[in-house]
């Protein structure tokens, strides 16, 4: 099997945030209930949480414009101080995701919601994992799929940094993972390793390259190990899905 090419140092970054973290813990949080239909996309955020962004488009089959929900958190208990690396006030409010179809007489119904894609915030030394952009981050395509963009960027503890995409599409009740794109650096060799998958198809291909040479790698085409239908809740954080390739 060939080991995806971000396993080593994401391990080692994991073992090392913590370290640099320390001096304070991570408020517990309990994650609400969705309402299952509102009037209004605003009424799908819950007391206690904020709309941070909303994408629209098409979700489903009919000709409805469909919406894309950001929520977070608005907890001043979850922004806590920091005596460490990062900033001085932490915001470890956390994120969820959910999915809304128009309707015929104008309201709302709910087909997915989830808090475990976009990472909760945890180490102060990291950057936001959305890119402090939402509206950027997440995005609703012309084919009815739609995609998070997650960012991996820390100030201290490691030299890797990635940008890993999910595309998903509303099968029935499941939002399925259809797509998956990763960009890996190492901010001090300069070297980048780039992988797409389609896992409608299984197929998949690693380019290797160099931030300082514009022509990239050659292309090297692989398939996954195995190819399960995943829907959006089997996938987890969206940083730690990693695909395991064929060595062939």
């Amino acid at each position: 099997m060939l080991r995806h090419p971000a396993c080593l140092l994401l391990t080692i970054a994991c073992c090392l945030m913590p370290a640099l973290a320390r001096g304070f813990e991570v408020p517990d949080v309990t994650y609400p209930a969705i309402a299952e239909r509102a009037a209004t996309t605003e009424a799908f955020a819950p007391p206690g949480w904020r709309l941070e962004h909303l994408a629209r488009g098409r979700l489903d089959a009919d000709d409805r414009e469909d919406a894309l929900l950001v929520l977070r958190m608005d907890d001043p208990a979850n922004v806590i101080d920091n005596s460490g690396f990062g900033p001085d006030r932490f915001d470890t409010n956390p994120r969820m995701l959910v999915a809304v179809l128009a309707q015929p007489d104008g309201s709302w119904r709910r087909v997915m919601h989830n808090h475990t894609l976009v990472p909760r915030p945890e180490s102060p030394v990291m950057d936001d994992y959305l890119d402090d952009d939402p509206a950027h981050a997440v995005t609703i395509h012309p084919n009815r799929t739609w995609s998070v963009a997650l960012r991996s960027w820390a100030s201290a503890g490691t030299w890797s940094m990635r940008q890993v995409s999910h595309t998903f599409r509303l099968e029935g009740d499941c939002m399925r993972l259809v797509g998956y794109d990763d960009m890996h650096l190492h901010r001090a060799s300069g070297e980048t390793m780039t992988t797409s998958v389609n896992h409608l198809t299984g197929r998949a291909w690693t380019r290797p390259g160099s931030i300082e040479d514009d022509a990239p790698g050659p292309q090297r085409h692989t398939r996954l190990a195995a190819n399960p239908r995943l829907c959006i809740d089997e996938v987890g954080d969206g940083l730690s899905y990693l695909p395991e390739l064929l060595d062939q």
